[in-house]
């Protein structure tokens, strides 16, 4: 058997995913400590499960569905730049996410609760919904303040409203290059 590096996210509209990469691009520098997310990657994550058993694929994506049910199209808002735990000290780059109706939120709880009772390891922390961009690289603990300045332009800034239609049961295979992602599944609110 095999296993296979497991999460489950909301894909971005391409035309968010341009705006968030584009917020990136005029971010970056050389030697600025972050590992970027590359544009291709960018999603917004529910639950990182780990490594998953190939055979249990099929249960993880029932009891997505299973989560999903009643669950209707929902709107979210790509706010300004942030950063975790905050920007003034951050160690992950994101972009705010307003979750109005509490949906997102919601759905995260219950998702946390029904991957509990299958065995995989809780999420410690309160669900803050957020877009992430870049980390710091190992080794650094926070990133450096021109970074902090340039990323802080956008704070005030949106990216954009979209409705979540859809969440995917995502596969992280690692090359050399980095991550690869392959959606193993889909459910269609």
């Amino acid at each position: 058997m095999k296993t296979i590096r497991t999460f489950l996210a909301i894909p971005l509209p391409s035309d968010l995913a341009r705006t968030a990469s584009r917020w990136m691009a005029e971010t970056k520098s050389p030697g600025d400590g972050i590992k970027w997310v590359p544009d291709e990657n960018l999603h917004l994550t529910l639950k990182f499960l780990g490594e998953v058993d190939n055979v249990e694929t099929p249960a993880v994506c029932n009891t997505l569905q299973a989560a999903c049910e009643d669950i209707e199209p929902f709107a979210l808002v790509l706010e300004g730049a942030s950063g975790i735990p905050d920007l003034e000290r951050p160690r992950v780059l994101t972009v705010a996410v307003d979750d109005a109706t509490s949906t997102l939120t919601n759905l995260v709880a219950d998702l946390e609760k029904r991957f509990a009772a299958m065995g995989y390891k809780p999420e410690p922390r309160d669900y803050r919904p957020h877009l992430t961009v870049g980390r710091t690289r190992s080794g650094t603990r926070r990133a450096n303040s021109d970074v902090i300045n340039r990323w802080r332009k956008f704070e005030d800034d949106e990216i954009g409203e979209f409705n979540v239609r859809e969440i995917h049961v995502v596969g992280s295979f690692l090359e050399k290059h980095g991550p690869t992602y392959n959606v193993l599944g889909r459910v269609q609110l």
